[in-house]
């Protein structure tokens, strides 16, 4: 049985370390769709919409591959902090999440052909209190600009996060452990002897 070819649908240069270091052979597509979330639904399904979207604008001109999609969004309070616009908004998001708890959601898509699977998974990130001279020398490095909620957790950003409850790779951008689990029914390859269905500490409450 040969090899089934796998496309991560993402141009996140971390999605595609952190997929490497799950040992598989990939290539990369960018996927061209709007990244723009649905208001009329709730964050759960804007989410997963956004990362099946990803996922189809590839899969449909490679249908015989296995195509993993995925977005992420930082959430506080119940409202979404997406990648800031300017340097001012990265400057206020870091200001609303210091001292506070928040959310990093992920939502990944495996898609083949017709058949496709979206699970959304959920970390608490807990950041310390900052000051506005950290806040604005942290922005000035400009790493702030790529980042959902305006903060990596891989990068400099990671001197603010106190702790986490939860699955450290759902807040850099692909929740492996999950990954890891779903990927034996998606490959006839791999051995699916006892592999559990999910992780045991993969997501948080909401609220």
């Amino acid at each position: 049985m040969g090899q089934t070819e796998i496309i991560l649908a993402s141009g996140s240069p971390r999605r595609r370390e952190l997929l490497g270091q799950l040992g598989l052979t990939f290539s990369v597509e960018v996927p061209r769709v709007e990244e723009r979330m649905d208001p009329e639904i709730g964050l759960d399904e804007a989410i997963a919409q956004l990362a099946r979207r990803k996922a189809r604008a590839v899969a449909a001109r490679r249908p015989r591959a296995l195509v993993i999609g995925a977005d992420t969004l930082v959430v506080l309070d119940g409202r979404p902090l997406g990648k800031p616009a300017s340097p001012e908004q990265a400057a206020r998001m870091l200001r609303a999440l210091s001292g506070r708890r928040h959310e990093v959601w992920t939502a990944m898509t495996l898609c083949r052909g017709r058949r496709e699977q979206t699970v959304v998974e959920k970390t608490a990130v807990f950041v310390r209190p900052l000051s506005s001279g950290e806040i604005a020398r942290y922005v000035a490095t400009g790493e702030s600009m790529d980042k959902a909620g305006a903060y990596g957790i891989q990068g400099r950003g990671a001197a603010f996060i106190s702790r986490i409850e939860g699955d450290y790779y759902t807040v850099v951008g692909l929740p492996l452990c999950r990954l890891a689990r779903l990927l034996p029914r998606w490959l006839p390859e791999i051995d699916r002897k006892d592999e559990p269905d999910q992780c045991e500490i993969s997501s948080v409450p909401n609220g």
